[in-house]
């Protein structure tokens, strides 16, 4: 019979990163301290219980093998509710106080206490060469997508970005539980448990935000150990695959018949589940620019965090993907030139800013604005700053602010987008 209990502690013993893989890669092929480890470890194994009682007296000892024969009928929801309670109990009185406390218990409540994690177990048999590996628990991320404005093209579904709580709902046996992106569990939502526990749902994760009136309420919340006040949170969904696709890494359907499957799913929902509003805008016309424009500004009078862009083609990919582009929400206004300013050090010779004036939808703007200009620009619009004076450019901001004297409206990072009334490839 192996100790895996005394390896906890042993790894307790020291906060030493290095020290702890050496005790890991020391022990790590005793057969019962490495399932242990998958079984703790891996976040898509769960027993469905919350309080898992410490032990106080000794018993004669509990068998790693039986330990594991009777759990997996926690994870496989064949022992629920008083059942898996009685389970637990029985458990806990066959077993040694060190052999519970210190290993068995913390398997069950998903937590070693020492200092180990999926990774710091991964690198130590990745260095020895073993096959063995603990899963690591990833859903998908966004990019930037003002950093990437040459993969916003085509059709794309353009979603509003909600600010919440990202939760993925993976439902087994009848039973959804709530990850954070991180893959940690969350209890405090039962409302939503309760909403997608059920038979049509089994084998299907669901990727969302949880959402309330009061973000920062819902905040306090969210790792509340008990009496949790979340009855009016609810579970806004943008995304949903089969758990299969999920634990391979990869959507099989496309966004556009992803959300198609969603929408039918959906009549099925209660009302503590919603769908998060999309629209299907083509970036390459005219149209679809106004749309997103339209979508922008709803963005920002809603506050809503910002847009997201799906290119509808792009599959759900566990990791961060270009198949989805996170933009925030900014304003656009069109003010007047009436100063140009030389830059300074490296910029000196050169355009530093224009001084722009002018009234947009009912409010005074006077400000600079010197970002959003290329090296290039700069040497240009210089050399041509007599004929400047009194055009209009298109400037984008993320806000508007007014100035401390409160005579006059300014924006939050102003960058210049365009001059306005230039035709195409006209010369200044």
């Amino acid at each position: 019979m192996s100790y895996p209990w005394k390896i906890i502690k042993e790894l307790e013993s020291d906060n030493s990163r290095l020290f702890k893989e050496g005790v890991i890669e020391k022990y790590i092929n005793d057969k019962d301290f490495q399932e242990g480890l998958a079984m703790c470890l891996d976040p898509l194994v769960t027993f469905g219980v919350k309080q898992v009682p410490e032990s106080d007296h000794e018993g004669v000892g509990l068998d790693w093998n039986a330990f594991k024969e009777a759990v997996n009928q926690l994870i496989e929801r064949e022992k629920t509710g008083h059942a898996a309670r009685d389970l637990i109990i029985n458990l806990l009185n066959l077993s040694k106080k060190d052999q519970w406390n210190d290993w068995y218990r913390r398997i069950l409540i998903k937590d070693l206490r020492c200092g180990v994690s999926q990774k710091t177990v991964n690198n130590v048999t990745k260095r020895m060469g073993l096959k063995f590996k603990v899963p690591v628990f990833s859903c998908m991320l966004a990019h930037d997508g003002a950093k990437h404005p040459k993969k916003i093209k085509g059709d794309c579904l353009v979603e509003y970005k909600y600010d919440g709580v990202r939760v993925i709902a993976i439902v087994k046996n009848n039973k959804a539980t709530l990850y954070s992106r991180n893959g940690k569990i969350f209890y405090n939502f039962p409302n939503i448990e309760s909403a997608l526990s059920k038979p049509e749902y089994n084998n299907m994760v669901f990727d969302g935000e949880v959402m309330s009136d009061d973000f920062q309420a819902l905040m306090k919340q969210v790792y509340r150990k008990s009496g949790a006040q979340t009855d009016d949170a609810y579970l806004a969904l943008f995304d949903i695959l089969p758990l299969k696709e999920f634990n391979n890494g990869k959507s099989k359907l496309n966004s556009i018949d992803r959300k198609k499957e969603l929408n039918q799913l959906s009549k099925t929902f209660e009302d503590v589940i919603k769908l998060v509003d999309y629209e299907i805008i083509n970036f390459d016309s005219e149209n679809g620019q106004n749309k997103f424009s339209i979508m922008n500004k709803e963005a920002l009078d809603k506050g809503f965090e910002g847009l997201m862009i799906k290119p509808n083609e792009n599959f759900y990919e566990c990791k961060r993907s270009h198949a989805w582009l996170k933009i925030k929400p900014f304003i656009e206004v069109t003010l007047k030139i009436i100063d140009i300013q030389e830059g300074t050090g490296k910029h000196e010779g050169k355009l530093g800013a224009f001084h722009v004036k002018g009234d947009d939808d009912g409010k005074f703007f006077s400000l600079s604005v010197g970002s959003g200009l290329t090296d290039e620009d700069r040497e240009k619009f210089w050399a041509s700053k007599d004929n400047l004076i009194g055009r209009l450019v298109e400037i984008r901001a993320d806000a508007v602010t007014q100035s401390i004297e409160g005579e006059h409206y300014s924006l939050r990072f102003p960058r210049f987008k365009n001059f306005r009334g230039f035709k195409e490839d006209e010369k200044i």
